[in-house]
């Protein structure tokens, strides 16, 4: 072997060597964290190595994941068009089909153009790095900028890992303020210089279940010149009169708002968008590589989405039994010693704190045939870890009290 040879081969172990020991001290994968293999998706039941559970951990909120008029949708797609959408929508893949989910999700929360995206995660992740580099992309058209815009982002401490994300791959400042304290933010918003200035938040926050103050953002917003981005993922189907979301909850609308949504949640399908003012969409659809180099969802998603959207405005019971469901286990839960972080949607957290003892609980609880997320370190702060229970429409009020019962069976253990 000639001295250079070596010294490739070297190199070679050293770039890998990293990984190799961390994979050791990792035994393979499962030492850390072991992921389930299932059978079956939650509806609220799946099967686990031939044992059937209730799931308490599903974004299905209104059970229409496996509806028989959903995926008579979708198999109406497949026949229409396929398995996949193979193009970028800018490169022959503008299906007719994803016109019509965008203009029903813009009239869903009543703006002027919404923006589809194979899933959420990248919906934040393109549209938060792209957001505040509009004069970059319109140079390639012959614009010319009368001056330069500084934007700074304004990020709740509590928002989801793709906004983190999204907001980082940006490049530009980031200040975060305390969870929903306004007092906070409003006082990085006067320090800012930035010309641009944009407040992101969760519309509802997933590891605690509380909704963000949307008519207080949107506030310092006009008072500060500045724009709202809400991540409306556990909001959109779910809250509102009509489960439009956050703004209908509200029932605040303002031009400063973007709206972002998800379609893997109460729609039970797949995707992500924005809903926006129509300047904005025009200029992501030519500047957010994560709309326009890509493929899109499949359109047999497309077709379901339009239904499902159709569905929660036709099928109100579905909401109505998912909050009923709601209202009965906190009823169960005010009977105990537990601390129920939030009471305002279907994410209901039960505080434990102890990570080993959060453990234990979700292990009770799956002995007794039901699954709750123990959400721990780093999804929330040490010692603040919690039962992340999520009631949904097909809950049962037997499934419900049972869940509750093994809860008061073991209440000791708060003690220790």
């Amino acid at each position: 072997m000639t001295f250079a040879q070596s010294d490739v081969t070297t190199r070679a172990v050293s770039t890998m060597r990293e990984y190799r020991d961390i994979g050791d001290w990792m035994g393979g994968g499962d030492a850390l964290h072991e992921v389930q293999t299932v059978a079956s998706l939650p509806s609220p039941t799946f099967r686990e190595k031939g044992k059937t559970y209730v799931s308490f951990s599903t974004n299905n909120y209104l059970g229409l994941a496996d509806s028989p008029r959903l995926v008579a949708a979708a198999r109406k797609g497949l026949d229409l068009y396929g398995v996949g959408n193979c193009e970028s929508r800018l490169l022959g893949g503008n299906l007719d089909v994803y016109v019509e989910l965008e203009a029903k999700l813009a009239a869903l929360k009543k703006k002027e153009t919404s923006l589809i995206f194979a899933t959420g995660y990248l919906t934040n992740l393109g549209v938060l790095s792209s957001l505040v580099k509009p004069a970059q992309s319109a140079r390639i058209y012959g614009f010319r900028p009368q001056c330069k815009f500084n934007y700074a982002y304004f990020s709740d401490e509590y928002n989801h890992l793709s906004i983190r994300e999204g907001i980082r791959l940006s490049e530009v400042q980031k200040f975060n303020y305390r969870h929903r304290d306004m007092n906070h933010l409003e006082s990085l918003l006067g320090k800012s210089d930035a010309e641009g200035k944009i407040i992101v938040s969760d519309g509802v926050f997933s590891q605690d279940g509380d909704i963000a103050p949307l008519p207080e953002l949107l506030d310092l917003a006009d008072r500060y010149d500045a724009m709202v981005y809400i991540d409306d993922a556990h909001g959109t189907g779910v809250l509102g009169a009509h489960g439009s979301g956050t703004s209908e909850h509200f029932g605040v609308t303002s031009p400063r708002l973007i709206q972002m949504g998800t379609l893997s949640k109460a729609y039970g399908a797949i995707g992500g968008f924005i809903a926006t003012e129509s300047y904005i969409g025009d200029i992501l659809r030519l500047s957010c590589s994560a709309y326009s180099f890509t493929s899109t969802l499949p359109p047999d998603q497309a077709l379901a989405c339009i239904e499902a959207i159709d569905m929660v405005r036709d099928e109100p019971e579905r909401r109505a039994r998912m909050w009923a469901n709601q209202q009965y286990f906190l009823s169960l839960m005010d009977k105990l010693p537990y601390r129920v972080l939030s009471r305002t949607t279907p994410i209901v957290p039960v505080f434990i704190g102890d990570e080993r003892l959060c453990d234990r609980f979700a292990g009770l609880l799956k002995d007794a045939g039901i699954h709750v997320d123990a959400v721990k370190f780093p999804a929330v702060g040490i010692r603040k870890a919690r039962l992340r229970v999520m009631l949904n429409a097909g809950h049962t009020r037997e499934q419900i009290g049972r869940l509750a019962g093994v809860l008061e069976e073991n209440q000791g253990l708060l003690a220790g």
